[in-house]
């Protein structure tokens, strides 16, 4: 395989954050190891509060080992054990560390799912599942597709491990101090953040529903020092700050950003809500965890997610396109494959998953790709060009829906977008996008725009405007159900409006 390789870089962006080491911590083998320590060494530090309750170490211990999931189970292999999601956020935390304690492996469905999806997924989880869990399981989690079945995945406890070290690592001691996740555990970012509370001895804050004008409230306080988030709560946050306050908040220390891309013209809104804050972005997957990450700057490029953690390593692969070359033949900034070689990958799926097609998960040895396509710049930054899967050809050319949705979301009448492709008889495909706006916009004003930083044939043919945006249970857009709208705003069966060329 060709390949470029990203170790020096990542060691380099790691170095640069000033992280004090890791030392300052034990070194511990399993996620819920911790639990017992802070219990015993700062017992009445708050450990959880999510509105409902507030837990300090020592009783969020005690509770922890008096729940009957956490006595020892028979076997050497850890069982799945679901988790209430009816639960709030702080009794599901509690029930999740006692299925680690018994040494079993916790199960986190969402709360969204039909009565149908939940029971096919249980079915199918009860079929695969115990034989499927590696000796040291923890975690099985699903991914929200916008289609079929959710996926199960199983992450084992040094894959956690590893992931908070490389965080602590990486973005420093701000790390450290109390953290607001204020999203379902049902998402794993959100779940992550509250192990990392747990994990680093500062305490999680956490919410049952996310609530804009709470979460900064929470932060005002001072109650929580760092914010882990994803895009649409940063820009519900920054909306309600601007009409209600408060503005700024100088106790945030470090605001977290993943989940999907960020729209970087809105960095400078946030410095000024948290002006003494780091704000990072951070790009990964279920299947991978941390990969790459960068101090949030609205110069930077679209395209640009960072540099990778200093314990990951990336291989770009050149592929065959649907255009009959290889995609590294016109140069070295082409995107070919990405694939991940680190500890904090995942063990493998527990549910029947495609083992090739779209969507198809790649394995080459011990690295891995989940399908993203992007390239290696001189100075080691990543480039996420988009998903394979939802690339297609236009005039003979590749297009990336993710590089063209980038430049439309920096317009500021625009609050989310989803690029497609429909039929042309000419063209064979032709490029439209569908908006949700925060603004009143003309169509003109927007091609403009694309095509002050785009290649023209990328640029779209047609806009359209959806009121009711569809998201998938994990915040994102929902590409899919978009795409099925949109053949309905084709012949007029949608509510859909398009953008006429000039306001009247």
């Amino acid at each position: 395989m060709h390949s470029n390789h990203a170790r020096d870089g990542a060691t380099d962006e790691a170095a640069s954050g000033g992280a004090p080491p890791r030392s300052s911590l034990p070194c511990w083998d399993t996620v819920h190891a911790p639990l017992a320590y802070w219990a015993a060494h700062k017992p009445d530090a708050l450990a959880i509060s999510d509105g409902a309750q507030r837990l300090d170490f020592a009783e969020l211990a005690r509770r922890v080992r008096a729940d009957p999931r956490a006595a020892p189970t028979d076997g050497s292999s850890p069982l799945p054990a679901w988790v209430d999601d009816a639960l709030a956020p702080g009794a599901q935390l509690m029930q999740f560390l006692a299925v680690l304690t018994a040494g079993n492996a916790a199960v986190v469905g969402d709360p969204d799912w039909s009565a149908q999806v939940r029971r096919e997924v249980e079915e199918r989880l009860a079929m695969t599942g115990v034989s499927a869990l590696p000796h040291d399981a923890f975690y099985v989690g699903f991914t929200s597709g916008s289609t079929g079945l959710p996926k199960g995945f199983v992450r084992s406890h040094t894959s956690w491990t590893s992931s908070f070290e490389a965080c602590i690592d990486a973005f420093g001691p701000a790390a450290r101090t109390p953290l607001l996740a204020p999203g379902r555990l049902s998402h794993s970012l959100f779940l992550f953040g509250a192990l990392l509370g747990i994990w680093s001895g500062a305490g999680v804050h956490l919410q049952q529903r996310f609530s804009a004008s709470a979460a900064l409230h929470t932060l005002a306080s001072g109650a929580a020092q760092s914010l882990v988030a994803v895009p649409s709560q940063l820009i519900l946050m920054l909306e309600q700050a601007r009409r209600h306050g408060p503005l700024p908040i100088a106790s945030t220390q470090l605001v977290m950003v993943s989940g999907a891309p960020w729209p970087r013209a809105r960095t400078p809104q946030l410095r000024q809500l948290f002006p003494n804050a780091r704000i990072v972005e951070f790009y990964g997957a279920s299947e991978t965890s941390f990969i790459a990450w960068t101090d949030s700057h609205a110069e930077l490029p679209a395209s640009a997610v960072g540099r990778p953690f200093a314990n990951v390593e990336l291989r770009i692969v050149p592929t065959h396109t649907d255009t009959g070359t290889e995609s590294a033949e016109s140069g070295a900034a082409q995107p070919g494959r990405i694939y991940v070689r680190s500890p904090m990958g995942f063990s493998d799926y527990v549910t029947p998953v495609p083992t090739q097609g779209p969507g198809a998960l790649l394995r080459d040895g011990d690295w891995l790709s989940v399908g993203d396509m992007g390239h290696l710049d001189d100075q080691g930054l990543l480039h996420l060009a988009g998903r394979q899967q939802r690339m297609f050809v236009v005039q003979g050319k590749n297009l990336f829906p993710e590089e063209v949705e980038s430049v439309l979301a920096e317009h500021p009448s625009v609050a989310s977008v989803s690029v497609q492709a429909v039929g042309d008889a000419v063209r064979g495909l032709r490029t439209v996008a569908v908006l949700e706006l925060e603004a009143t916009v003309d169509r003109a004003t927007l091609v403009d725009w694309c095509r002050a930083r785009l290649e023209p044939y990328k640029t779209p043919r047609r806009f359209y405007v959806c009121a009711q945006w569809p998201r998938t249970a994990s915040g994102k857009t929902d590409h899919g159900a978009l795409a099925r709208q949109l053949a309905g705003a084709a012949d007029g069966r949608s509510a859909w409006r398009m953008l006429a060329w000039r306001q009247s």
